[in-house]
């Protein structure tokens, strides 16, 4: 034997050491780091979930000898079946976890004990009773529908067809985030399960979400409010960010709305699974300036809460099944408070940095991406979907597409899409002029909101802008009376009177029509009875009849003997009237 030993050359001899030396060295490393984390399940182990005596802290997972064939030495049984996390905007293939996933789950999916492993003859015997996973956030159970998708190739093609992901080419060393070595993504792109130094296990610390843009390059984040705001919580209930350490909008950053595992809103990981839900607890005054939650409680309004589930990012540019939710109006990853949001009346309507990069339908029913106007977003509902909310009054001319309504080639229409007909409107009030174009919400908005100075602009600190909700009818931002024998007067018709003065409008001599007095005041008409204030759609109307936004309330005004009910323009402001109205025929009625 001596002389065996003595023949081997030095090389050989050292050759075993060297390698039980480098063995070691690996090793030894990633013990001594797990040792302090809630993976040692060793009876040493700082956690409150572990061995009552076992000492070995590598074997709950790890064993040199009789393991499973999955790879890393593995001592766990495997093989549960899985429901995958699925969604309409996923482009890669939902499949059963494999990999290193497949091993984290031995533990985290709760089907299999924690101290049963295969090199014991018997269970280790854990503390306080624990067998399988306690519940809690590191139970993910066997539905990962709630969870970030794992076990996907991660390549070129799918960066492609998905869009807004990194290079896949960088997710490998020295990056921290990386595949493994068939190119997918597992677990272990963003856990380390033998290192806890970020927090959860993370390959590095996820503040400002820097783990979540490892792999995710959303279009617009950079200008992103919900990426660069510095605002905090006021400690008010509820606590906005109840699974995050960030303490600013910046430091949560995708962690507002989203959560990787047991998200509340499954698909898109969301933290609730109700859409405005995810949005309130910033926007309910303790972290946003603006209690926008609030809006929400008055009488009118859009009806946010009725809707689950039902808005997709996929769904028709022109809706067809009902619903309002946030994201109809607002990016999430897009919001912004750029300067000039609220344009002066005599510019063309400009997006609001709240609704830039949100899609929309052009005036010519054309899909929009992005939309450049905000009745464009408005068309998405309020003109060619299948169920586009029913009008306020029954009109002779019936029309309930905003689109159609709107047209620059109608007989009259409010000047949304382009300025409009009339160069003769002196009931206006500066700097509202006959070149001046208005938006959906200088009429529906909040009833307390911004608008409601009559300026056009936004002074700071005054109420929320937006169609939320109001305290008027239709979202209206001031009254507008549509009843039949109301008295007139400022308040009733506040809405006309923001931009059409009153004195002008009532005034016999200089008024824009010298009868506006006599049928508002003395006969207590309205003036929805006689107007259709979005306007008359070109393909059923005439310059004749429907100029002036003439389109009389049929519940009111009915016909006289066998003639339609009609006004005919004559002339600059005159016209006749073919109806009967208060019991009065027109028949026809000259003005």
């Amino acid at each position: 034997m001596n002389g065996y030993v003595k023949a081997l050359s030095i090389a050989e001899y050292l050759t075993p050491l060297i390698y039980l030396a480098l063995l070691m060295m690996a090793v030894e490393p990633a013990y001594a780091a797990v040792a302090t984390t809630k993976h040692n399940l060793s009876v040493s182990g700082p956690g409150t979930v572990k061995a009552t005596s076992e000492a070995e802290v590598c074997v709950f997972c790890h064993a040199p000898h009789n393991t499973s064939p999955s790879g890393q030495l593995w001592n766990r049984r495997i093989g549960a079946s899985y429901i995958p996390y699925t969604s309409s905007t996923r482009k890669s293939a939902a499949g059963q976890p494999n990999g290193a996933s497949l091993l984290c789950l031995s533990c985290h999916d709760g089907t299999i004990a924690l101290g049963e492993v295969r090199n014991r003859a018997s269970a280790i015997a854990m503390s306080g009773g624990v067998t399988t996973m306690p519940a809690g956030n590191s139970l993910l159970g066997t539905d990962l529908s709630d969870d970030h998708p794992v076990s996907f190739v991660f390549d070129a093609a799918l960066r492609a067809a998905r869009g807004e992901l990194t290079d896949p080419a960088t997710l490998v060393k020295p990056n921290k985030v990386r595949l493994d070595a068939t190119n997918q993504l597992q677990c272990t792109s963003c856990h380390d399960p033998h290192d806890d130094t970020n927090a959860k296990f993370l390959v590095v610390a996820n503040t400002a979400s820097a783990l979540c843009n490892a792999c995710h390059i959303k279009n617009y984040w950079s200008g992103s409010d919900h990426r660069n705001a510095s605002k905090t919580w006021n400690n008010a209930a509820p606590d906005p960010w109840p699974h995050s350490a960030g303490t600013t909008v910046a430091a949560n950053a995708c962690e507002n709305c989203h959560r990787p595992h047991t998200a509340g809103g499954g698909k898109r990981l969301l933290n609730y699974a109700a859409e405005e839900d995810n949005c309130f607890p910033c926007h309910n005054g303790n972290v946003a300036a603006k209690n926008v939650q609030a809006e929400f409680n008055k009488v009118s309004v859009h009806r946010v809460s009725d809707y689950t589930g039902i808005h997709d990012p996929t769904e028709p540019d022109s809706v067809a099944t009902s619903h309002v939710e946030c994201a109809d109006c607002h990016n999430p990853h897009a919001v912004n408070a750029v300067a000039g949001s609220a344009p002066a009346v005599t510019t063309p309507p400009v997006l609001p940095g709240s609704q830039t990069a949100v899609r929309g339908i052009g005036i010519t029913g054309t899909p929009v991406n992005p939309a450049t106007a905000e009745y464009e977003i408005c068309f998405r509902c309020h003109a060619d979907g299948a169920n586009t909310p029913p009008a306020r009054t029954a009109r002779v001319i019936a029309q309930n597409n905003k689109r159609l309504e709107f047209q620059t080639s109608n007989p009259s229409y409010h000047p949304v899409a382009g300025v409009g007909k009339g160069s003769n409107v002196p009931s206006l009030i500066a700097p509202w002029s006959t070149t001046s174009r208005v938006k959906c919400t200088d009429c529906h908005n909040n009833n307390a909101g911004p608008y409601s100075t009559g300026t056009g602009t936004t002074p700071s600190g005054i109420g929320v802008n937006g169609p939320h909700g109001s305290t008027y009818p239709l979202l209206l931002e001031r009254a507008y009376v549509v009843n039949d024998n109301t008295s007139e007067s400022a308040a009733n018709y506040a809405l006309c009177y923001k931009c059409h003065s009153r004195s002008n409008i009532l005034s016999d001599a200089s008024g824009s029509f010298r009868e506006h007095n006599k049928h508002i005041s003395g006969e207590r008409t309205p003036c929805n009875v006689c107007h259709d204030p979005h306007g008359i759609s070109g393909t059923q109307g005439t310059v004749l009849s429907n100029s002036r936004l003439i389109n009389f309330d049929a519940s009111i005004v009915t016909r006289a003997g066998t003639q339609a009910i009609r006004w005919e323009r004559v002339g600059t402001s005159g016209g006749r009237c073919y109806l009967s109205c208060h019991g009065r025929s027109h028949n026809p009625l000259s003005y």
